[in-house]
């Protein structure tokens, strides 16, 4: 019988294989990346496009671009745009992010030919009509103010605010920024960024020479008139430490939210930062979770994060605790963060990260479309697969040692800034 009481063995993951995408280029130099593979009729199209002309006095210019862009062309409605892409059973999505933005379209090929044309009426001649701007700036404010009601999200919001400033890294975002969104400066942002000679596509699924053919027959001419734009680059020197305290009388709850500028994919230490991360807070084993909640029970959940942009990169430890208990938790993420500084980590417990992260990578890669997410994160960090091959080794190789120089060189406390929302 099986003996319950027993730990099982476990097998450490040994090859990970990872699917590079073919490059070609569509007639106007557009290069598209293509991973073909999957056994479903089935392909996602990503057009990406980098963010421009960053102006700290709008700040709204790309989030409402990039969400607006499906609202209105001058030969389809918002209403009319939808129900197209509903008929063909495709489904379309944006999605901004803080370097690039993108418009996604997951079509069945048979239906390729007749969606393309939409999404090429979208990306190349949207007019962001005053009516759908008018509900998108109601219904934005509206989220806005239930959001500066949660601790969690102001402190995320300071957070961001204190590290990276007014780019748009930390910006942040009120009320009075969607009051003065202007149409016309939407279609200029719309003028200067979404051009071919900004653009990169990646798909995915099943896309062979006539899905490739389709593409270019709608995406690889001239675009219309485009702007001139700069595409944005910010740079960020490491503050010391600073405490920012928000109080919310009535708080049942604080938020607390702490880390600092740190390094981005494209530093050599960053794969072993996400092992450090990973024994700290970045899995529900870690030591954070082990002592805030399961020892002490000041939460429900609490982790920490390495994150990384184009222009820099960040650690953070986000948890809510009760308001009560506050302070404490404070001292208990401090101590957790001390003794990585100061003891070596058992190899028990560092070979339990190891086949974690191992684990969570091989598992990451279950599709074609998630193989082009990992190629995504290569191509933007201007990094090769190598750095894959280098990940797993210094996930498998990493020692004890090595991981307690990283913490005495990355988690500083004197580097950290602390934003805490909540009551004293």
């Amino acid at each position: 019988m099986l003996n319950r009481a027993i730990t099982p063995d476990f097998k450490q993951v040994t090859d990970i294989n990872f699917l590079a995408p073919a490059k070609q280029e569509l007639d106007n130099g557009i290069p598209v990346f293509t991973i073909n593979a999957g056994k479903q009729p089935l392909v996602r199209i990503e057009f990406i496009f980098d963010n421009v002309n960053y102006d700290p006095s709008k700040p709204l210019q790309a989030i409402a671009v990039n969400q607006l862009i499906n609202n209105g062309t001058p030969s389809l409605s918002a209403k009319e745009i939808a129900e197209k892409v509903d008929y063909y059973g495709a489904f379309l999505q944006t999605e901004y992010g803080a370097d690039q933005s993108s418009v996604r379209v997951y079509t069945l090929n048979k239906h390729l030919a007749a969606v393309l044309p939409i999404l090429k009426s979208i990306i190349t001649e949207s007019i962001f009509p005053d009516q759908e701007l008018a509900i998108f700036v109601q219904n934005q404010k509206q989220s806005l103010q239930v959001n500066l009601q949660k601790n969690d999200y102001l402190a995320r919001k300071h957070f961001a605010n204190e590290i990276f400033g007014d780019t748009s890294y930390g910006s942040g975002i009120e009320p009075q920024h969607y009051d003065a969104i202007v149409r016309q400066d939407l279609v200029d942002y719309f003028h200067a960024a979404y051009k071919p000679e900004n653009c990169s596509i990646i798909a995915a699924g099943k896309f062979d020479a006539d899905a490739f053919s389709i593409l270019n027959q709608n995406f690889g001419g001239n675009w219309g008139k485009r702007i001139s734009a700069q595409v944005n680059a910010f740079d960020f020197k490491l503050n010391d430490r600073k405490k920012v305290f928000i109080e919310r009388p009535d708080a049942v709850q604080s938020a607390i939210r702490m880390g600092r500028l740190a390094i981005n994919r494209s530093h050599p230490d960053f794969p072993a930062f996400q092992v450090l991360n990973t024994l700290l807070g970045g899995y529900f084993g870690s030591r954070l979770m082990a002592n805030i909640r399961e020892d002490k029970g000041y939460t429900y959940g609490i982790g920490s994060a390495v994150v990384s942009l184009r222009d820099a990169g960040y650690f953070f430890i986000a948890t809510e605790v009760g308001a009560e208990v506050c302070t404490e938790a404070v001292k208990e993420i401090e101590l957790e963060v001390s003794i990585l500084r100061s003891q070596l980590v058992e190899e028990q417990e560092l070979d339990l990260v190891r086949n974690y992260m191992l684990g969570s990578m091989l598992g990451s890669l279950e599709n074609a479309f998630s193989h082009a997410d990992k190629f995504k994160n290569l191509y933007f960090s201007k990094l090769d697969y190598g750095y894959y091959d280098r990940y797993i080794d210094i996930v498998k190789t990493i020692t004890p040692l090595q991981i307690m120089d990283l913490a005495n060189r990355y988690l500083q406390p004197e580097h950290f800034t602390s934003v805490i929302v909540g009551r004293k």
